[in-house]
């Protein structure tokens, strides 16, 4: 065995060996994976083997296309059979609902460029003639499904790897993890030590064990998965002998089962609501290649509808039950990346679909290993992406609930209601009692949108528009008219101190730095000059900073700026979570309100738009920045948590006047679109330049070097691909959600990232990215956006139907 390695792998299951194999492809060849047991054990060796490309996030569903389309190279290469099964699947829709999710997924597929194809039950029976038409109204099919040979694939990865020049050592178990002082680690095995520069865990079932070693809870958990082999069915003989090919896959969202053609059978999986964690606190060292005990009657609901669905499985025998544990992540996708605050420590774990997801996985992991970047916008599987608030019973908790959720829809305005309340204000009970509805914003309860007395606070979830419809637009009207306030303590908040912090900023973002006493509005930027980030920045005072930021990106952003960290102490970070809360108060009464909690003057000549200042309000100690994301006048009145509820009844008692009203999170993002301001995690993702994104206001040039302006530089003399435009829909009942197609002349172009409707200029909008070559025609009507199967007129508008010169909010 080396004593020393460039990266060590940790687990030799299909994702380890995909990490081993991409790492080799991208160049790095001094790389070694140990497996405590035999490559497969753990959870791969009894996976049921299927692969599909259908992801809620698009962007997990483009990796999900990059497996599947591996297989045959893995095969030429390592010359071992993937036991591939290109048979194709059908998902069922038994309801109105379901079959509008069909709808939006195959639009998605369209921009993604999938094989999918929306069919008539009568359609779906030539495929598949084991299904009873009568239990559905429509389905999809997704030509590139099929299923393999687990532990064939496995091997392929791993010979593949080998071919590449990296090493395997099987029956070798890590016992501990070293980190030395220089960032690299010392790997102990029971067969000897490997110093390595980098450590990856793709440890599986034991990812938790892994993480502990170096003080890490990972949010993964597993659970017991069944599924069915059943003995010979006649009619599946029948199909494959005049048809010449296997039965279509099935997902049946209504008896929550797949179902696959296995040999002259079929595999009958489900997961089922009455569901089992196993081993929720220590997965055992001496588990290996062993199943669990079956519990047929668990199963029961699901197989009496699936028998009932599929008639030809009450005479099946069946010839095993097959019950293994497979992990999950609170959220159902992976978890992926280097992990915040342990330096060259990385993560492949929590990957449940492995044979749908594990070439993505390794391609992404590899890249960002070697490139400093992962190449894709893999968000929705960054590490990252779990706040110190997924602890291991959060995690126990939201688990059971996405693994009883599998196959069932998640409606837009659904909120989900496991381990909640997790993290609460000082106003939450207040928020009830007046009848806000809330939503889980990265672990923390904040308002939607509020019911007024006699109307249930509760949300009727629909893929259109629903009950809290008229209740949001009251809300925008209160505040545009006169004034609102609302709670925003959701937001990300950094303090940046010390006589280097200034420099340090100016070298990370893109715009300047403020004077004392100002606000700026920044991006930031990777190398590659993609968006990572989108600030609001103050400066109280000599080198002292604020920033504010958002609240699901600050471990993502906090693992950026330790990356850049000077090393002589010249600058101090803190993360201030939930040591800094606050409200916002704003529209054309906001400043009358402020002024009345105040000696200080706050007229509009004294206290400036893009201000920042220290004052106290209410008596409370407080920071006032003159900005809001209504777009509208108004303030964030920043303070400590103990002071909240008193800040809060106070704007209440001084707004009573002017007819103050509390909006939710829902009013807020209704007033930023008839701005056309853009929002994290939707319109700016790391797959856009900050030109594309119409940020060039706020990227200066001409400033000193930061990181990405060559790329920025180079995307602005080229104007780059695309372009974030706003669109007026001529939408019926339903606003875009964001994934949906965007059409140019019956073609699609683009696609939207966000929108809904703008409750005071009562106008359905979207933002989306098309090519810049198309975002010039202005015409009515000129694109079209495709909305739960409808073509929808869009046309492009330039300036922000709301106060487009922006006097609102510098008056």
């Amino acid at each position: 065995m080396k004593s020393s390695a460039q990266v060590v792998v940790i687990g030799g299951g299909v994702v380890g060996c995909s990490v081993l194999y991409h790492l080799t492809k991208a160049g790095w060849k001094d790389v070694v994976l140990v497996e405590r047991d035999i490559l497969t054990s753990g959870s791969t060796w009894h996976a049921a083997g299927g692969f599909h490309t259908l992801n809620g996030d698009p962007n997990v569903a483009k990796l999900q296309g990059y497996t599947i389309g591996l297989y045959d190279e893995l095969e030429k290469i390592s010359g071992q059979a993937c036991g591939l099964h290109r048979s194709g699947g059908l998902i069922l829709a038994d309801t109105k609902d379901r079959m509008d999710w069909l709808k939006m997924a195959h639009a998605r597929a369209k921009y993604l460029g999938l094989e999918c194809e929306l069919l008539t039950m009568a359609e779906a029976k030539k495929l598949n003639p084991l299904l009873e038409e009568q239990y559905f109204v429509g389905a999809m099919l997704d030509a590139a499904d099929g299923n393999l040979d687990p532990e064939g694939t496995t091997h392929a990865y791993a010979k593949s790897a080998r071919i590449n020049g990296a090493e395997i050592y099987q029956g070798t178990r890590v016992t501990e993890l070293v980190h030395r002082t220089d960032g690299s680690w010392d790997v102990i095995t029971e067969k000897g030590n490997i110093h390595a520069e980098h450590v990856v865990n793709c440890g599986g079932l034991w990812a938790r064990e892994l993480g502990r070693m170096v003080g890490l809870e990972l949010p993964v958990l597993a659970m017991e998965h069944m599924y069915l082999v059943t003995e010979e069915i006649p009619e599946v003989v029948a199909f494959n002998k005049e048809f010449g090919k296997e039965v279509t896959h099935i997902i049946d969202f209504k008896a929550e089962i797949y179902m696959r053609q296995e040999r002259t059978g079929l595999v009958l999986g489900t997961y089922e609501q009455d569901c089992r964690p196993w081993q929720p606190r220590q997965t055992p060292w001496t588990f290996g290649r062993e199943l669990l005990q079956p519990d047929l009657d668990r199963i029961a609901p699901n197989l009496e509808l699936g028998y009932k669905h599929f008639p030809v499985l009450q005479k099946a025998g069946i010839k095993r039950v097959i019950n293994g544990p497979f992990t999950f992540t609170p959220d159902g996708n992976p978890l992926v990346g280097p992990v915040p605050g342990i330096k060259n420590y990385w993560v492949a774990c929590g990957v449940m679909a492995g044979f749908s997801q594990g070439g993505g996985v390794g391609l992404a992991l590899s890249q960002w290993m070697v490139n400093g970047d992962p190449g894709f916008d893999v968000w929705a599987m960054d590490v990252a992406r779990f706040g110190e608030w997924a602890t291991r019973s959060y995690t126990n908790e939201k688990v059971r609930e996405n693994y009883s959720r599998r196959f069932s829809i998640r409606f837009p305005n659904e909120e989900l209601p496991a381990a909640r309340p997790q993290q609460t204000t000082p106003l939450y009970d207040i928020m009830r009692e007046q009848g806000a509805v809330m939503g889980d914003s990265w672990g923390l309860e904040t308002p939607l949108w509020f019911a007024p007395k006699g109307v249930e606070p509760k949300d009727i979830v629909s893929f259109r528009r629903s009950n809290d419809f008229k209740h949001v637009k009251a809300e925008v009207h209160g505040t545009r008219n006169g004034v609102g306030v609302t709670e925003i303590a959701n937001f990300a908040k950094y303090r940046f101190t010390g006589p280097g912090a200034e420099a340090f900023l100016s070298r990370l973002m893109t715009n300047k730095m403020p004077k004392t006493g100002r606000i700026s509005l920044t991006p930031m930027l990777n190398p590659n000059g993609k968006l990572i980030g989108d600030f609001t920045i103050g400066k109280l005072k000599d080198e002292t900073f604020y920033m504010w930021g958002s609240s699901q990106a600050q471990r993502y952003h906090m693992r950026w700026f330790e990356k850049y960290l000077p090393v002589d102490g010249s600058v101090k970070i803190e993360r201030l979570d939930m040591g800094m809360v606050g409200l916002s108060i704003a529209g054309p009464k906001s400043r009358d309100v402020l002024q009345a909690l105040t000696d200080e003057d706050v007229s509009n000549a004294a206290f400036k738009f893009m201000d920042i200042r220290a004052m106290d309000i209410a008596n409370c100690p407080a920071i006032i920045n003159r900005v809001t994301y209504t777009g509208d006048l108004g303030y964030e009145i920043w303070v400590a948590p103990e002071y909240q509820r008193r800040l809060y009844e106070k704007i209440m008692a001084a707004g009573k006047a002017h007819g103050i009203i509390t909006f939710g999170m829902r009013a807020l993002l209704s007033m930023r679109l008839e701005k056309n301001f853009p929002t994290w995690f939707r319109e700016l993702r790391p797959i856009y330049g900050g030109f594309e994104a119409g940020m060039d206001r706020f990227i200066d040039l001409t400033k000193n070097d930061f990181i990405g302006r060559d790329a920025a530089m180079e995307e602005k003399r080229n104007g780059g691909k695309l372009r974030r435009v706003s669109f007026i829909v001529d939408a019926g009942d339903a606003d875009v959600l964001g994934d949906e197609p965007i059409f140019h002349k019956g073609k699609v172009v683009g696609w939207v990232t966000s929108g809904g409707y703008a409750h005071y200029v009562e106008k359905s909008m979207a933002q989306g990215y098309v090519p810049k070559e198309l975002a010039s025609d202005l015409s009515a009507g000129a694109f079209e956006i495709e909305l739960i199967g409808e073509m929808r007129k869009a046309t492009i508008n330039v300036d922000p139907p709301f106060d487009p010169e922006g006097r609102r909010m510098r008056g």
